[in-house]
């Protein structure tokens, strides 16, 4: 569990001012400021828009507001999946039979027909190709200046199958595989092969010189892609859409995002972010929530303090809308009956969490909190800066969470809602989850023929635990501030030691004695500071352990 004090540290490097009640995070933020406000619900509408299977009942709305935009389904299931009270219940610790089965006559998710994003586009260097994994899927992510648009292909050089990822971005704006120099166009064919001899036939324009491309887009500054590279696909685009988020194109808003690989799967890490009962060291509080509509495409919870909607594969959110009443200058929720003296404008903030399944026991998180107040702050503060609270949040757990979701695979999956007991009504959405993914998308994620589903062995703690290559070589912010640290930390026991050597090489009589003692108190300042910015540096970008019992 975490302490409130670090979820305040949360808030304030990030100012996601939240009131104390149920908002549905990892870690149920608070507010450390604004405390005054009352937060309201913002009508439910999801992002699906022009989708062939489109998500819930809601109205179509593209243009930026302050809630999802979504499109018509036709065949809503409206099911309410209320938790029960808090007194204990067998209806969660032991469900009917028939709310664990597969419906064998609806609709199932498709997890191979969905859009996935890969990674915020702040976060990627168009000098470099980047080498991701998504759904099982080895892709490499590389900008084409010719077609002046990301692309996303299959990491696997037809040649020899070396990784594309490793290769370069040529002096044509190609894609150059580094072990034999073979050269591809953002359409994903082959135009030069070194070795081929010039009066030899063309063996670069031969189907198997090409390269699976896979249909890629780039939707609210992150870039998704289709994973099937069947051309069949290749203008999915115009037939569906992915998820769109109003508030991310919206000016009137921050944007910050920040990423982070997870070393535990995609079920885990969604449940976690729809559980807000684990905020303080006692465990929460009672929390009064439900699900209120639910499809194959995801479903809309309701929640004492808003709204929170599962948008399926991939996206989990939550909604609060503030109102200041000017009459009196204090703030007053926004379904009061009383009428403010005069037009206010509404303070909107919303929680954006897009889990991205990796492989078995992997998953990315990119995470977003989008608001139309206090707007100037992310401009003066550096978005390094809020990541180390917010991975300092993402670690309280992150052990803990790894280890339970290995305690999940030993019992089974289909074993999840008998083994656990979840009798209140804080649990509702986490429920909700697994009987969603039970009965639409057959119970976990579909891996194809790539693995088994099987988890890979548990590292060792300080790896699961280790910021840097889970975070800072893929935060383009990050990177520079630790190359930044490290050289100052570098300038710093420079001056230490010149200034030392200085004092012992100046004779006695040409520098005074006031001003050999400043000379070393400076050197002794600077290696302080730098000892202190090496353990910073060293807690913040590479190993902070976090140790419950001690909190």
């Amino acid at each position: 569990m975490l302490k409130i004090s670090h979820i305040r540290t949360w808030n304030i490097k990030t100012l996601i001012h939240l009131k104390e009640k149920g908002t549905p995070t990892m870690e149920a933020l608070r507010a450390s400021s604004f405390s005054s406000f009352q937060f309201t619900t913002i009508p439910p509408r999801l992002p699906r828009p022009q989708f062939e299977k489109p998500m819930l009942n809601f109205p179509i709305n593209h243009r930026p507001n302050s809630s999802f935009s979504s499109t018509h389904h036709n065949k809503l299931e409206s099911r309410l999946f209320t938790a029960t009270s808090p007194t204990v219940s067998a209806e969660f610790a032991d469900p009917p039979e028939q709310e664990l089965e597969f419906d064998s006559q609806g609709e199932k998710f498709d997890w191979f027909a969905q859009w996935y994003p890969v990674m915020p586009v702040c976060d990627l260097d168009k000098r470099v190709p980047h080498a991701k994994k998504v759904l099982g899927l080895d892709v490499v992510v590389w900008w084409d200046r010719n077609e002046n648009a990301w692309k996303v292909f299959n990491d696997r050089c037809p040649h020899r199958l070396a990784p594309l990822s490793e290769g370069r971005i040529d002096q044509w704006g190609r894609l150059q595989c580094v072990y034999h120099g073979w050269c591809f166009s953002g359409s994903g064919d082959c135009k030069f092969i070194p070795q081929a001899p010039p009066e030899g036939p063309p063996v670069h324009t031969f189907q198997n010189a090409c390269v699976a491309v896979y249909p890629t887009t780039v939707q609210n500054d992150i870039v998704w892609f289709w994973p099937n590279s069947d051309p069949q696909y290749k203008d999915i685009i115009t037939k569906q859409k992915p998820p769109y988020m109003p508030e991310l194109d919206d000016p009137s808003y921050t944007k910050s995002m920040g990423n982070r690989e997870i070393p535990y799967g995609y079920e885990v890490l969604i449940e976690n972010l729809m559980d807000p009962a684990h905020a303080d060291r006692e465990g929460g509080r009672p929390l009064d929530m439900s699900i209120k509509k639910s499809d194959v495409n995801g479903f809309i919870a309701r929640q004492e303090t808003g709204s929170s909607r599962f948008i399926a594969p991939c996206i989990f959110s939550a909604f609060t809308s503030l109102a200041a009443d000017k009459s009196n200058g204090s703030a007053s929720s926004a379904g009061t009956k009383e009428e403010p003296s005069s037009p206010v404008a509404q303070r909107s903030f919303a929680l954006i969490f897009i889990c991205v399944p990796v492989s078995p026991g992997n998953s990315r998180l990119i995470w977003t909190f989008p608001r139309n107040f206090g707007v100037w702050i992310d401009r003066i503060v550096p978005r390094w800066l809020f990541h180390v609270g917010q991975n300092l949040i993402l670690d309280s757990d992150l052990y803990l969470l790894h280890l339970e979701e290995r305690k999940i695979m030993d019992i089974g999956l289909s074993n999840w809602q008998k083994a656990c007991f979840v009798p209140t009504k804080s649990d509702a959405l986490v429920v909700g989850f697994r009987r969603w993914i039970n009965k639409y998308a057959g119970g976990q994620v579909d891996w194809g023929t790539k693995f088994s589903g099987a988890l890979p062995p548990s590292p060792p703690r300080e790896q699961l635990l280790d910021r840097y290559w889970s975070h800072v070589v893929n935060c383009s912010s990050c990177r520079v501030a630790y190359k930044g640290l490290n050289a100052v930390e570098v300038v710093l026991q420079v001056i230490a030691f010149a200034t030392i050597g200085i004092v012992a090489a100046v004779k006695q009589e040409i520098l005074s004695s006031a001003a050999r003692n400043i000379l070393v108190v400076i050197a002794v300042l600077c290696f302080v500071g730098s000892r202190r910015l090496s353990h910073f540096v060293y807690k913040n970008f590479h190993y902070h352990d976090y140790n419950h019992a001690l909190r």
